[in-house]
């Protein structure tokens, strides 16, 4: 991993304080169908100082919001353990408070309720709890809403409220699951910035932080390091020091550069020789896949080809091209290299000969190709054809499938990946999938 470097909030190259969380070996597993263990995390080390905010980027699927239920006491590691202060993690800490994506407010509570709430149930006394929940509604720019339901507030205004309910407890540790993913962007940067501005100039009791995101930008924004984590099993594969000052242009060169080398990162492989296909990525019948369209892979083949990419294309434009997150371009982009279409490499995406094909072809050339291209290159949908062709009345049950991806993945990845494969080969139309009777069949094909 990179060197990294200590901070202090709003410097850069200080010298941080004590270590406040420190996790050793941590591993972290599922149970599958077959008994099995299914590996979420692995060998997981890293720790917090005082007066650093760290963050956990990485890809959906990798294991960031399972670390933090582990940080955080909610769910015990496998193997490995979590220290608070030098104090085993057995379960919640007093000093660890967490912020989570969804509002998770008590509907029928007024905002200073919400916010009490926490501290009703550590037993504070009422005229300490209500002086404190005041103040912390105060700091996080709510005064005035004290006595509104959350059903009144905006999205943005409600994720305020979490914040405030997170910190009025006073927490050594502040944990923070993509507390703004759920907000539109100009909320989101608002609320940023307001943290950042708290955590700078020492409003905060909170000596440190733990951001998860998948938001390559919001990471560099806010953070003094940051983790980068890989899936399958999830592991921490570098650590990058942000060493940028306060307060960070987005537009600025050194930003850029930040945001250029952490894609870059996140892509690392090895680049194609000039004038050779690279091979697409080897998947197997338990691949994860995310649900996508048949159309949106064609697509992203399309817009490459296009000015002003002709081929070629550097992902930070390619996202802000198409509007896309971080964590949808990954996903698309990862696809589309895996069906043959393109090559990921160092932050770069690269049409290959097929896809230059597919993106010039008409409707049934394109339905032709993209059917080779999912036969050869997706083990479970050629699979399923194989068994299909196989079997006497060319049919199969759902649940045969299913049952034999819960011996890899989780029920949840399981059905997301068959969701997957089955609208790219009806969109291909290698088989056919009678959903009221979840039923495999040949009938449409020919």
């Amino acid at each position: 991993m990179c060197e990294t470097i200590d901070t202090r909030p709003g410097e850069t190259g200080g010298v941080a304080g004590e270590i406040e969380l420190e996790l050793r070996h941590v591993r972290q597993t599922y149970p599958t169908q077959s008994g099995a263990p299914f590996v979420v995390l692995d060998d997981i080390n890293l720790t917090l100082r005082a007066g650093e905010i760290v963050g956990l980027l990485g890809r959906s699927g990798c294991g960031k919001s399972t670390l933090l239920r582990v940080v955080s006491g909610l769910a015990r590691p496998a193997s490995g353990e979590v220290l608070y202060r030098g104090e085993p993690v057995r379960g919640p800490s007093a000093g660890i408070s967490m912020v989570f994506q969804t509002f998770a407010l008590f509907p029928w509570l007024t905002v200073l309720q919400n916010v009490q709430a926490g501290l009703d149930a550590i037993g504070i006394a009422e005229s300490e709890a209500r002086t404190r929940a005041l103040a912390a509604i105060d700091l996080i720019g709510l005064d005035g809403f004290e006595n509104a339901y959350p059903r009144e507030l905006s999205g943005g205004m409600r994720q305020r409220v979490g914040f405030a309910r997170a910190l009025v407890v006073r927490p050594t540790i502040l944990l923070m699951d993509e507390p703004f993913s759920a907000l539109d962007v100009l909320t989101g940067e608002t609320l940023r910035s307001d943290f950042i501005e708290l955590w700078t100039e020492g409003n905060l009791a909170t000596k440190s932080v733990l951001l998860v995101t998948h938001n390559i930008e919001e990471a560099v924004f806010m953070c003094d390091r940051i983790l980068i984590l890989s899936s399958n099993p999830g592991h921490i594969a570098a650590e990058v020091a942000i060493q940028l000052p306060r307060s960070r242009e987005r537009l600025a060169t050194d930003f850029r550069d930040v945001v250029d080398d952490i894609y870059s990162r996140m892509t690392a492989g090895p680049a194609p020789a000039v004038g050779n296909e690279p091979p697409a990525p080897m998947a197997s019948i338990s691949t994860r896949l995310p649900i996508l369209s048949a159309m949106r892979i064609i697509g992203m083949a399309d817009v490459l080809s296009r000015p002003p990419f002709g081929g070629h294309a550097d992902l930070p434009a390619l996202a802000g091209r198409l509007h896309l997150q971080v964590n949808d371009l990954f996903r698309l982009a990862e696809v589309t290299q895996m069906m043959g279409f393109a090559a990921l490499s160092n932050g770069d995406l690269h049409l290959t000969a097929a896809g230059r094909a597919l993106a010039k072809a008409d409707m049934a050339g394109r339905k032709r190709l993209f059917a080779d291209h999912l036969l050869r290159s997706v083990p479970l949908a050629a699979h399923i054809r194989r068994v299909l062709d196989e079997r006497v009345g060319h049919t199969a049950p759902r649940r045969r499938f299913v049952a034999e991806l819960e011996d890899h993945l989780s029920t949840e990845d399981a059905e997301h990946t068959l969701r997957a494969v089955i609208g790219w080969g009806r969109y291909a139309e290698v088989f056919a999938y009678d959903h009221p009777h979840r039923m495999f069949s040949l009938e449409n094909p020919k």
